[in-house]
């Protein structure tokens, strides 16, 4: 008689060794989430199983089933809206201000609808998305059914993941315990509840670029762009050159855009919150902030179809960014 778990099958392709190991095929990887959303694993288990796709790295099929798992458990409630664009913000900012948001707001005034999911943040030094939301007197949602509502009043919601998908936080919360990220950090990212037709992917390890490009084109998403951003946020740094891996149609890209300063700017000694909405407000003038605020819109606008080459992008976005309601914020 077989008294295996019935988990164990997925543990032990991912752990033969060098020559007998494999990655999960995407069939494989969504019915191993699916049995973790359900509950239906040890916690021996899902430590082994996380870790072991952590050294290895998890691959794009992988991801793909895990997302289509953690879908199937998001209910999206009967007065959602159609989103235009998914912005996930998952990684906090260290080095700079999270200019990010001015972007965002740039869109959502503009008529897109933006849903942004992310994190509350862990103890440690950085500046993660919902203090700065709340800081700019932007509200922080408590569900998709109020998320929802704001979205249609105001273009803009920001959700964290503990109400998005309670389970996902409750693994991500593993890592004070391992001591490591796992790969439901990636799957995060990609979740895209409202199924907007454009996703924005940032991340800060170079080697997850094709892994985020590869797992959308398998996930059929319309429109997406990924970029190394500062801090591992979608923020496209203008003083050094990037590449934005994309998917269109299911056709990839790759391109490299150039840097939009002429010279590095170095890290401030502090980061201090009122610094952004001064600047929006046209009350300072920071040559860094208005151009990562400008970049990163030029590639939201590019990647959404608005523009059709990085030049135009580029003088849409200043124009967006001259012409905005200085007492939004």
């Amino acid at each position: 008689m077989d008294t295996q778990h019935p988990f164990a099958k997925f543990i032990r392709t991912l752990g033969r060794g060098q020559k007998g190991s494999r990655s999960l095929s995407q069939d494989e990887a969504f019915e191993a989430m699916s049995m973790i959303m359900d509950g239906h694993v040890e916690p021996e288990q899902l430590g082994a199983f996380l870790m072991l796709i952590r050294v290895k790295e998890e691959s794009p099929e992988e991801v793909a089933g895990f997302v289509r798992a953690v879908r199937q458990h998001i209910q999206l409630p009967g007065n959602a809206p159609a989103v235009d664009l998914d912005w996930s913000s998952y990684a906090g900012k260290r080095r700079h201000l999270p200019w990010f948001i001015l972007s965002v707001l740039l869109l959502a005034d503009n008529g897109t609808k933006v849903f942004m999911h992310g994190l509350r943040g862990r103890k440690d030094n950085r500046i993660y998305t919902p203090p700065a939301l709340e800081f700019l007197g932007l509200p922080i949602c408590d569900s998709l059914q109020e998320a929802s509502g704001v979205l249609e009043k105001s273009n803009f919601a920001y959700l964290n993941l503990e109400h998005l998908s309670p389970r996902m936080q409750q693994i991500i919360d593993l890592r004070e315990l391992l001591g490591l990220r796992s790969p439901v950090h990636t799957v995060s990212r990609m979740l895209n509840p409202f199924n907007a037709p454009c996703q924005m992917q940032g991340i800060f390890h170079p080697g997850y670029l094709k892994i985020h490009q590869g797992a959308a084109q398998l996930l059929g998403q319309q429109h997406m762009a990924v970029i190394k951003g500062d801090g591992g946020e979608i923020e496209a740094c203008p003083d050094s050159p990037f590449k934005i891996l994309s998917v269109h149609n299911q056709e990839m890209k790759t391109e490299e855009w150039p840097a939009l300063l002429t010279s590095r700017e170095l890290k401030p000694k502090i980061l201090e919150l009122d610094t952004m909405k001064l600047l929006w407000q046209g009350k300072i003038q920071h040559t860094y902030g208005e151009a990562a605020v400008i970049n990163t819109l030029a590639i939201s606008l590019y990647t959404m179809k608005k523009q059709q080459t990085r030049t135009e992008a580029l003088k849409q976005a200043t124009e967006i960014w001259h012409a905005r309601s200085k007492e939004m914020i």
